[in-house]
């Protein structure tokens, strides 16, 4: 069965087509600057060669002609015809407390997602468009669902409620939903494979940190806690989100500046973060630089952003009652070994080794990290959501013959 993934946002739509009998990557790329002047399509052939092709793509619908057309074009493509396109797969952020799991797209569903606008203005509005493009052009294909925010579900209450009043739960849905949750629950799985262990029956911690970032607890094959919240800007430090601050911070600065809520919003997402702090850059590569030059600013970001990780790192060990396995991915998990080395460091007195040789030389592969004879397992597992969905996508289809 081949699977076209889809990943829309506001300015981008991200896609991936694999054969799931082959396991074969079979085409790749984005649409970037979406609505916007000098908007273009970055395909990654079969043979690995990268082609640009430049038009003006205002919309959504539009951006899906192009890649269905890069895909089955005689020169850069990788299928004869659309017809060999069986299924299509959408990340979807944002499910609220509809949807515990993937689901088949059906009229319902979609009016299920429209509801969850709410919380995820930003969002939902986006993959919705994805998803209308396809009935649009490819009607008979099925398509399937993937939220970022299901694998959290299993959340205890008193893990996802906020301290303030219950009505405001009941009239608006105000809890820690969480997000990265298709990563979470690829690398947790994964792990358990890699290392030959039972998903249910061991105590994970998963951290996926990139520009944005977030830690999960996955106990017996669920996850109980998460760092991000409602929004994805609650936890760490981000590469431009601010991550946690007292919330008498937002109003203060909204009365001082003058602020509305759409301008705070911007500040605390867009402007915050190692960005905020550092003047520099969200980029950790850049925020590196920065320190090995002497930047104060640059050190400061880096150690707000590691403190901040352990933190959050050790508190899942309390709220698991111990772990077996700790993963790092995401682009700076599975790329930058100082952080990785750094926030081991801080749990050398529970018995924690990182082996550093193998450390240094483990850059976005799979890979354990720590020494024979450490207590917890420290893993590198590339995260690879793409497949995931296509993985969700295959098994919901398979069942519809």
């Amino acid at each position: 069965m081949k699977i076209l993934v889809l990943n829309c946002g506001s300015s981008s739509v991200k896609y991936k087509l694999l054969d799931m009998e082959s396991k074969e990557e079979l085409g790749t790329g984005a649409v970037e600057k979406l609505g916007m002047k000098g908007s273009f399509l970055k395909h990654v052939r079969r043979d690995g060669k990268k082609v640009i092709l430049k038009g003006e793509i205002l919309e959504h619908q539009i951006a899906v002609e192009y890649i269905l057309g890069v895909l089955t074009s005689e020169k850069h493509g990788c299928i004869k015809s659309l017809e060999e396109i069986d299924a299509v797969g959408h990340r979807v952020v944002h499910g609220g407390e509809k949807f515990n799991s993937s689901v088949l797209i059906t009229d319902e569903v979609i009016h299920k997602i429209v509801e969850c606008i709410d919380i995820a203005p930003l969002h939902n509005p986006p993959n919705l468009a994805g998803i209308r493009a396809i009935n649009e052009l490819l009607p008979s294909v099925p398509q399937v669902a993937v939220f970022d925010t299901a694998f959290h579900q299993t959340m205890p209450d008193y893990a996802y409620m906020y301290g303030i009043p219950y009505s405001l739960y009941t009239k608006y849905g105000i809890r820690r939903y969480g997000f990265h949750g298709t990563s979470h629950r690829y690398v947790s799985k994964r792990v358990c494979d890699y290392l030959g262990l039972d998903y249910l029956n061991t105590k994970i911690i998963t951290a996926h940190i990139g520009n944005g970032a977030s830690v999960t607890a996955v106990k017996n094959g669920e996850s109980v806690d998460t760092s991000m919240g409602f929004t994805p800007i609650e936890g760490l430090m981000m590469g431009t989100r601010s991550g946690d601050v007292d919330l008498g911070v937002v109003t203060f600065l909204m009365e001082k500046e003058m602020l509305g809520a759409s301008a705070v919003s911007t500040l605390f997402n867009k402007h915050s973060g190692m960005l905020g702090i550092s003047g520099i850059s969200s980029d950790m590569r850049d925020i590196e630089t920065g320190r090995v030059e002497g930047n104060e600013r640059a050190e400061l970001a880096w150690q707000m952003f590691e403190y901040r990780l352990k933190k959050y790192i050790g508190s899942y060990m309390a709220a698991l009652g111990g772990v077996d396995v700790i993963v790092f991915t995401g682009g700076i998990g599975e790329n930058h070994r100082i952080t990785r080395e750094f926030v081991c460091e801080a749990f050398e007195f529970m018995g924690i080794k990182i082996d550093k040789e193998v450390n240094n030389r483990t850059q976005g592969i799979e890979a354990v990290i720590s020494t024979p004879d450490s207590t917890v397992k420290v893993v590198v597992i590339p995260t690879d959501e793409e497949f995931m969905i296509a993985s969700d996508t295959l098994e919901i289809c398979s069942k519809l013959a």
